[in-house]
Order: C-alpha cells, then sequence, then structure tokens
C-alpha cells in the first residue's frame, strides 16, 4: 500500500504530497497537516513488510519505536507530533525536516570543517546522553540518521527502528541489525553486554565521516586483524586531539573506549582549543612570540607583547593606548587566543578568564568601588595605591590573575597627569565585560575539580 499524491488520510487531517524515503522496514512520506498548516513527515510500513507473514510482529516493533520517540523530549531528537492507525496501518506523525541529512551533504558538498562537524557531533552527543539516561541506545547512530533543520546550526537524530532498552554491564539478547562501518563489535552479536559505548563507537564513527568523507573500516574486519586507517591519514588537516579522540571511541573492544558519551565529548577539543592549534601551527600567525616568551617563563616580554597584539587588532599602534572603542574591536578569536596561551603557560594562573573570574566574584561591575577591589585582589592596587610597571611582579609567584597586567601607556602626556592607575582600571574592566560576551572563562577539569 503506497500513498499517492493528494491522498488524505486521517478523515483528510493529512494529504499526502511526496515519498520522502524508503528504507528496509518504513516509507517516510511528506505531508500537509491542514489542521494546523504545516509540513509534517509520515512514516509508515513499507510495501515490502506489508507483505511479510510476521507483518504482526514487524507492527509491534514499530509501535514500540514510535512510542519510545515520543516519549523523548529534547531539541536534538526528532519530534512526534502523532502516532495513529489508518486502515490497520500504524504511522507515525513527525516534524518534517528540511535541512537534508550528514551524509548527502558530504557527498553532495565535501567534507565539513572541524568546527562545524563539531557542532553537530556534540549536538547529537547530548541527545544520546539523554536518550542513555530513559534506559535506550539508539544502536543505529550515522550521518544518514542525522538530520538538519533549515537553519542548518541544528542537528537532529533520527530513526529509532534499532533502538533497544538496555541495563548496563548486563548480557542482553538483542537484533544484530547493524550499519556496517558504523556499528561497534558487540553488535553482531545478539548476546553481548551493552552501554552507552555502544553509540560512543558510532558516533565516533560519524565524525571520522563527517571529517574525511569517508566509512571507516568495518569493526568486524578490524577484530580479524585489519587496523583502522587514521582519520588524519585522510584529512591531514585534522587537529591531533580530535584524531586520537576519534581512534579512542572507535576502540575495537568496548572497555577500551570512554564509557559514556559525555567522557568521549570531553576528549574532543572545544573551539577555541582548535583555534589555538590552528594558530599555534601557523608559522606567520601574530601569536608566535607570545607563545615563546610565555614557553620559556618570559612573563614581562609576554606581558608587553601581549599589549603589542591588543593594539595591532584595535588598529592602535600610532596611538599607543587603548580607548572604549578600540576595547570594542577587539575580536573573540583575539581574546580566546591570548587566553588560552596564558592558562597554558601559567598553570592556569594568568590570564584574562582568570582575571574575569575575579571580577564577577566582585559584582561585574565597571564603577570605582569594583575596580579597587580587583586591583587589590590582582596585586595591582596596594594600600590604596596603584602600582606602576616597576611594580609589577613577573613571576608565578605573583597573585593570581596578576598578569597580563592592563596598565600599559605610552610615555608622555598620560603619565604626566598621573592616570597610570587609573587608567589601567578603567579599561581593564572594559577589556574583562569584552571577555564575558566572548565566553572567554576557564573551562579546564582543573577549575572544575576546584
Amino acid at each position: 500500500m503506497i500513498w499517492r499524491r493528494g491522498e488524505a488520510i486521517q478523515d483528510g487531517k493529512y494529504v499526502i504530497e511526496e515519498v520522502l524515503g524508503v528504507g528496509g522496514f518504513g516509507i517516510t512520506y511528506r505531508a500537509q497537516d491542514c489542521h494546523l498548516t504545516r509540513l509534517v513527515a509520515i512514516k509508515t510500513a513499507n510495501d515490502l513488510i506489508l507483505s511479510k507473514p510476521d507483518f504482526a510482529q514487524h507492527q509491534e516493533k514499530f509501535i514500540q519505536e514510535a512510542f519510545r520517540l515520543a516519549k523523548c523530549n529534547h531539541n536534538h531528537i526528532v519530534q512526534v507530533h502523532d502516532v495513529c492507525q489508518e486502515q490497520g496501518i500504524w504511522c507515525m506523525v513527525m516534524e518534517y525536516l528540511t535541512g537534508g541529512d550528514l551524509e548527502s551533504k558530504i557527498i553532495e558538498q565535501g567534507v565539513l570543517s572541524e568546527k562545524k562537524a563539531l557542532l553537530y557531533i556534540r549536538q547529537i552527543g547530548e541527545a544520546l546522553s539523554y536518550i542513555h539516561q530513559q534506559g535506550l541506545l539508539h544502536r543505529d547512530v550515522k550521518p544518514s540518521n542525522i538530520m538538519l533543520r533549515d537553519n542548518a546550526e541544528e542537528a537532529v537524530l533520527i530513526d529509532f527502528g534499532l533502538a533497544r532498552e538496555f541495563i548496563d554491564g548486563k548480557t542482553l539478547t538483542h537484533t544484530n541489525a547493524r550499519t556496517e562501518s558504523f556499528a561497534p563489535i558487540e553488535q553482531y552479536y545478539q548476546r553481548a553486554k551493552r552501554g552507552p559505548y555502544t553509540d560512543v563507537h558510532a558516533l565516533a564513527a560519524t565524525c571520522y565521516f563527517l571529517l574525511t568523507g569517508v566509512q571507516p573500516l568495518p569493526a568486524q574486519f578490524r577484530s580479524q586483524g585489519a587496523s583502522l586507517i587514521l582519520p588524519k591519514k585522510h584529512n591531514p588537516r585534522l587537529s591531533d586531539q580530535l584524531n586520537a579522540a576519534i581512534v579512542k571511541g572507535m576502540a575495537l573492544q568496548a572497555e577500551h573506549r570512554p564509557q559514556s558519551v559525555q567522557q568521549w565529548l570531553e576528549m574532543i577539543p572545544d573551539a577555541q582549543q582548535l583555534e589555538l592549534e590552528k594558530t599555534s601551527s601557523n608559522p606567520e600567525n601574530i601569536y608566535q612570540r607570545l607563545e615563546i616568551y610565555l614557553s620559556k617563563g618570559e612573563w614581562q616580554q609576554a606581558d608587553e607583547e601581549t599589549y603589542e597584539i591588543l593594539l595591532k587588532i584595535a588598529n592602535r599602534v600610532k596611538e599607543g593606548w587603548l580607548d572604549y572603542k578600540s576595547t570594542q574591536k577587539l575580536t573573540c578569536e583575539t581574546l580566546q587566543v591570548i587566553d588560552l596561551l596564558w592558562l597554558k603557560y601559567s598553570e592556569e594562573r594568568f590570564g584574562f578568564s582568570v582575571q574575569r573570574r575575579i571580577w564577577q566574584e566582585l559584582g561585574g561591575k565597571i564603577d570605582y568601588k569594583t575596580e579597587c577591589t580587583l586591583g587589590e585582589r590582582l596585586g595591582w592596587r596596594v594600600r590604596n595605591r596603584w602600582q606602576d610597571s616597576s611594580q609589577i611582579q613577573y613571576t608565578l609567584a605573583a597573585p593570581e590573575g596578576h598578569l597580563p597586567w592592563d596598565g600599559h601607556l605610552p610615555d608622555g602626556e598620560l603619565k604626566e597627569i598621573g592616570l597610570v592607575g587609573s587608567y589601567a582600571r578603567w579599561w581593564c574592566c572594559l577589556i574583562l565585560s569584552r571577555c564575558a560576551e566572548c565566553k572567554v572563562e576557564v573551562k579546564s577539569k582543573k577549575r572544575e575539580a576546584s
């Protein structure tokens, strides 16, 4: 039974427009919801399943999928609007996604950038963590089961046909249905231990494909001695950290993988780390001298170099100092990269994000009281007097957040009229406000643990 274009079902509530796709078990249509004036996707059994003698069992599985999915309420899981029967056949009415699936996107447009791929991977990872909390495994994560909403910034997990309940650490009997290249080795067996790590493998394999355009070697062949080709072999531009995370997530044996999606997501770099690795590997980047100074512990030179970078980015080299407008010209990328470099080489004692945290602990305001209190916490103000450059401490023993120092001024008029201290505190708070806008913050496990 195939519905034709213009055919009405559910007493005229839905009008079929076209077939969107046919899978091994189901067929999906685009239809118009005449009551709510919106497009929907309707999934039901295809003709092959309808002709099978065990059709009733397939219907039961379809109903289970529909109600499992209907119970899920997550922004990155496809929304189910209705579950109904038409001429004795069960149907699932879902949101209509217009952005296409990721497999088709890669085939048509080529591999994704790391930033874009990880945006989608994190979103689907959040969805998987959610369904694992409900006691379910998806068991069929792959690029063709990830759709995009029309804004192309939101990935959505679809097709829960293979989803099953699990008890972590318990050996259970499941169907061994799977998608080669994405399924882990335990999915080849009907009886096996399964857990969130099962979906971790598929998510890592999906990431492999998004960044290389190549389907990874199936687990079955790797279990027979064949080696997984490193994703970086296919895409040399891939960061070392992400390459390692993908390989770890696809470990053949389940106990060698991260045991939860969240654990695996913590292994992959965030946008700031990617930017830092990219700029550090570029011999012509403007942060190169800063990293050299920091790596050698030459804190005063690094402090001065930081200020020079800010002047260049704000186009204030000629003036030699920053004002309100120029602090607003500082890009988020600049602030993030400088901060990551300072954090990396100072054991997280120095950096804009450390200063921002302290500033926000004090109320996060740009007023005289907050400025003075911040100066005292950072060691820039002692006994009610602001310090000048000769009194700044260029060692790791300095107070937390002491560097980079924000009191730099050119020789001449501003120093002569005694604005060194007040000027430092004034534009420091402006920069920290800009850092808050750019979400420059300490994200390390060290900070979280404390």
